[in-house]
């Protein structure tokens, strides 16, 4: 069970980064891809309907990390509580951007939200980038070290796979924006997925392993969600298919 457990992790994991760090990625690059608010208005409603949904695979995978691995969780909460913290006040900032933007009809507040929004994504990007290198550099347990600092570079890699997603998704004329980047989608998908399997190496699973019982209970009840997030994740993906037109989401 610990190595399913394991497995499913590394597929949560990888889900949420390769989903959700598009639309970070995106966020970084919103004052190059978006010129003028009405632009940044349409770059946001590039990834606007599926930010949401990209956030479960987070969620599921902090629920399966306290559930299967509260050893880890333990030491992560403990040992890189500053990286965490700044991890989630960069998430707040962002969603609170993203939510608050259409609910007042001026300049300065939109442009105070659309700050919002770069400043958190880039804040996100960064943390996420200084976790997994943490991860890779300690195993897990040791703190903040040489690997906190050298993961920061990562933040890059999520503007690239958000300027590969932004070819795909945005009007031409703003794709081509993108396009200067080189934003290769597939691509940096795949360095995205492979991230916290590499992060992962260097865990000592069974020391962090909750007894067998939990880990069965917890690993049957991801098996069963896993599909239904899939499900759901796809039918996301089709039903806001194809370019964005027009700023009809949030």
């Amino acid at each position: 069970m610990e190595f399913l457990a394991v497995v499913l992790l590394a597929v949560f994991a990888g889900g949420y980064l390769v989903l959700a760090g598009a639309d970070i990625g995106v966020g970084m690059l919103l004052p190059w891809l978006g010129r003028g608010q009405d632009e940044r208005r349409l770059v946001i409603a590039s990834f606007a309907p599926f930010f949401l949904a990209n956030e479960v695979w987070l969620v599921a995978s902090v629920g399966l990390v306290a559930g299967a691995f509260p050893g880890l969780e333990h030491d992560l909460v403990e040992a890189l509580y500053p990286v965490v913290a700044v991890l989630l006040v960069g998430w707040v900032v962002r969603d609170m951007g993203l939510w608050l933007r259409g609910r007042v009809d001026a300049v300065v507040w939109r442009g105070g939200c659309d700050a919002a929004v770069t400043a958190g994504s880039w804040v996100l990007a960064l943390a996420w980038g200084s976790l997994l290198g943490s991860l890779v550099w300690s195993g897990s347990g040791g703190g903040l070290n040489a690997g906190s600092v050298l993961g920061l570079p990562l933040a890059v890699v999520f503007a690239w796979h958000g300027a590969g997603f932004a070819r795909w998704r945005l009007p031409v004329g703003l794709a081509g924006r993108a396009v200067r980047l080189r934003g290769r989608y597939v691509v940096s998908c795949a360095v995205m997925a492979v991230a916290p399997v590499v992060a992962g190496v260097r865990v000592p699973w069974s020391e962090v392993a909750a007894d067998e019982t939990s880990l069965a209970l917890t690993a049957v009840g991801t098996v069963v969600l896993l599909p239904v997030l899939a499900v759901g994740q796809v039918l996301v993906w089709w039903t806001f298919r194809g370019r964005v037109e027009s700023p009809s989401y949030l």
